[in-house]
């Protein structure tokens, strides 16, 4: 309930913050001054405002969302052994990769898995779950504390927000432009907006970013095999595929709330067009594509 409470807070606080900014502009509405034809530049300040607006605040808040709907604890100062290794395997680790140290956390969680976000590579979190501390090795943790730490090095974080801000901008200007059409068209609507309008925008909107997610997880799935050959060039690619067997293994499925999942070690498995929507390729063409660098 507090992870749902949060996220509804969070997005209400979003869309408050975008619709002061449209107002400030002086943009609040698509159609000309006749409420006739569509202005295809208020239109289009309109969708990036809100497609890249909602996906650079989210990527700001990340760190502080990630902590509270992990429940993660950051290490301020090591208690024991365990956390003294994890910050010291981290720094070496960000210095390899020529970025700041980023924070190191725990949250508490039976699935075998780790993430790390922020804004910024030299200001960002790394957190890993009690779960993987418990199952693997040091060798295995190290090689997943570096797929993490290579995500930051790469700047996954932020591009994966410009991705989406491009794709969020396409499908709210052309859910609208074809919300207009079918409202004249069909509807007979002569001036302003009539209920054509907005059903037509809700379901063009939820058509085009079904195919936009597309798009933004094929990104993702290409970023996970470049953060494992990060992880390859920190610790040996031998380590990374030790972990990667190690996941396969593992009797429970990651679980991660919905926007940390791209961010996590592995997601969840599909077969058939959910292939598609998978945040991260199967775990089996990540040990071939790591073995195969090995090979060559």
């Amino acid at each position: 309930m507090k992870r749902v409470l949060l996220f509804i807070v969070t997005n209400l606080a979003v869309i408050a913050i975008l619709s002061i900014v449209l107002r400030v502009l002086g943009i609040d509405r698509i159609l000309d001054q006749e409420g006739i034809g569509v202005d295809y530049r208020s239109l289009l300040v309109l969708a990036s405002v809100f497609g890249f607006g909602g996906a650079f605040i989210s990527l700001a808040m990340s760190k502080w969302t990630a902590k509270r709907l992990t429940g993660a604890q950051v290490i301020e100062t090591p208690r024991n052994e365990v956390e003294a290794w994890l910050v010291s395997t981290v720094k070496r680790q960000a210095d390899a990769a020529r970025i700041g140290m980023p924070e190191v956390a725990i949250y508490d969680a039976p699935d075998v898995n780790a993430f790390a976000t922020g804004m910024n590579r030299n200001r960002s979190l790394v957190a890993v779950s009690t779960g993987l501390l418990r199952s693997m090795n040091r060798e295995q943790a190290e090689a997943v504390l570096a797929h993490e730490i290579s995500h930051v090095a790469n700047g996954d974080m932020v591009t994966l927000a410009l991705i989406q801000g491009v794709v969020n901008t396409f499908v709210i200007f052309l859910s609208r432009i074809v919300g207009v059409i079918v409202d004249r068209v069909v509807f007979r609507t002569e001036r302003g907006h009539g209920p054509g309008f907005i059903i037509t925008t809700i379901l063009a909107q939820i058509v085009f970013g079904i195919l936009a997610s597309v798009v933004v997880m094929w990104f993702s799935r290409q970023r996970e095999f470049r953060a494992d050959a990060g992880s390859a060039a920190i610790e040996g690619p031998s380590k990374m595929i030790s972990a990667l067997r190690a996941l396969q293994k593992s009797v429970r499925q990651p679980h991660l709330p919905d926007q940390l999942a791209a961010f996590g070690i592995s997601g969840k498995p599909g077969s058939g067009l959910r292939k598609l929507f998978m945040t991260h390729p199967p775990l089996e063409e990540r040990i071939a594509a790591l073995e195969e660098k090995m090979q060559g």
